[in-house]
This record gives structure tokens, C-alpha cells and sequence, in this order.
């Protein structure tokens, strides 16, 4: 790894990201690498790792961007959750140790498309009238589904399902899977549920109410108008994360999500 060139990208919004980052550089640097420091408004390409500093929502901008020159990014948390990155701050001297020894995987995470944009977690649809319900038509390799009558639709990753597709009802999916998960937000139906489907097949979503507009999400941070029909499929790129070796899918949701804990009782 020290023939390798490394970036440090941080968030500068966020709260003490300017010190982690100095602190983050000098490490690296004792090592006697290279090291290029930019913002997560100005990502920088031709680079062999990326240290990303920050909470989710700036891991995965910067997931999106470096999906396509399939270089690794690991991920030190400073948000809230944290459910993408690998290392809270106080374990940087031990995660630095262990990337520069070479002691970790890069792990390929299945992205989505629709048009030109792509997304880690989810693609979600909606109308733009807040407060309203709107009609989807679904349909899988061309074959009609079903219809929801619903705020929108999400449509997740297995890295996505422990987002937005978890809040709305949707099953959580490990990364390993090739699947895709299609949930309805708030549908105005008992029978309507969340659909799993191979990561292989083309989704499809219509919307054939007239005079009305829609709004595609890409991860929540991406926005374009819909139009009437919109397709989404496997990404040919997929996000490469770095994972440490003692990395495990499930610790990971049992710690940050308190998968599974039972509640306190009093008395």
C-alpha cells in the first residue's frame, strides 16, 4: 500500500471533520505516502484509496463518484448512525495500522440506475404534491405487478434495505444478496407489501396521471423530474467499501441498529 496514492476526503459542514482529517493526514503521512486532501464538493479522481470523513450521506456521494474508477473508499465516522463507515475516531490509528498492512477486503456493493443517475442505497419516486397520494403502475421485464396508490416507491439496494426501504416497512437484506427490494411508501392498500426481486431483472415504474409531475431521488441527494415511464436496473458500476477484516454484517446492524434487543421492562 505505500507505492499507492491516497485521498482524505472530508465534509467540512460537519462538526470537528477539519481536525480528524489533519489528524488522518499526518498519520498517513508518517508512513511516507502519498496524500491529497479536498472537500466532498471537489472529489478528485485518478487515486488508488480514499479515506471519506463524514456520516452516510457524504459516503455515499462520494461512493457514486468513485464507483466508476472502482477505487476503494473506507469510511470514518463523524455523523449519527454511521451504518457505511468502518471506523469511529478513536479507532484511526488502529484502521490506518491495519489498511497499510494490507489486512482488509474491498467489498463490491450492487449500485442502481435510472437514466444517467445512480444510486448506493435507493432510487425513490414521488409526486411532487406533498400531502397527496399518487398511482404507480409496476411492472418486472415488462410483465404488469400490481398498482399502488401511494405516496411513492422505493426502490433499494441490500446496502440501501437498513435505510429509507427500512423505515417504510421493508425487509433489511444482506449485501451479499443479489437482490433488489421494491417497497410502496404509506400505500393506501393492506394487500400492497414489499417485493424482493433478482438484481438481474428491469423495473419499471409508470405514472399516468395527467397534469401532474413526479420527482426521482438518487440516495436522497440526486433530484430530477420523472418522466411518465421511468426504467431502473443493476448499475454497471458497483461501490467498492473497504471493510476491515473483523467486519460483519451482522454485529454491524445488533450495534447500530439494536437489531433484535428486547425491551426494558419496568417494575
Amino acid at each position: 500500500m505505500k507505492n499507492k496514492k491516497f485521498g482524505i476526503c472530508y465534509n467540512p459542514q460537519i462538526r470537528d471533520a477539519n481536525p480528524v482529517m489533519t489528524a488522518l493526514s499526518q498519520k498517513l503521512l508518517a508512513y511516507g505516502v502519498s496524500v491529497e486532501i479536498f472537500s466532498i464538493d471537489e472529489l478528485k479522481p485518478s487515486l488508488d484509496f480514499v479515506f471519506v470523513i463524514g456520516g452516510d450521506g457524504t459516503i455515499l456521494k462520494a461512493a457514486r463518484f468513485y464507483a466508476r474508477s472502482q477505487t476503494p473508499i473506507f469510511g470514518v465516522n463523524l455523523g449519527r448512525l454511521g451504518f457505511l463507515s468502518q471506523a469511529s475516531v478513536s479507532m484511526i490509528d488502529s484502521a490506518i495500522s491495519t489498511i497499510m498492512s494490507g489486512n482488509f477486503v474491498v467489498e463490491d456493493r450492487v449500485m442502481l440506475q435510472t437514466g444517467s443517475s445512480v444510486a448506493l442505497n435507493d432510487i425513490v419516486i414521488k409526486g411532487s404534491s406533498t400531502g397527496r397520494t399518487s398511482r404507480f403502475s409496476l411492472k418486472i421485464n415488462g410483465m404488469p405487478v400490481c398498482d399502488y396508490l401511494a405516496d411513492g416507491v422505493i426502490i433499494a439496494t441490500p446496502t440501501g434495505s437498513t435505510a429509507y426501504g427500512l423505515s417504510a416497512g421493508g425487509p433489511v437484506l444482506t449485501p451479499a444478496l443479489n437482490a433488489f427490494v421494491i417497497v410502496p411508501i404509506c400505500p393506501h392498500t393492506l394487500t400492497a407489501r414489499p417485493l424482493v426481486v433478482p438484481d438481474s431483472e428491469k423495473i419499471t415504474v409508470c405514472t399516468s396521471e395527467l397534469n401532474k409531475k413526479y420527482v426521482i431521488s438518487a440516495d436522497g441527494q440526486e433530484f430530477c423530474e420523472a418522466p411518465n415511464v421511468i426504467e431502473i436496473e443493476k448499475s454497471t458500476y458497483s461501490a467498492k467499501l473497504a471493510l476491515l477484516n473483523n467486519s460483519d454484517f451482522y454485529t454491524i446492524l445488533r450495534d447500530k441498529l439494536h437489531w433484535g434487543e428486547s425491551p426494558a421492562f419496568c417494575g
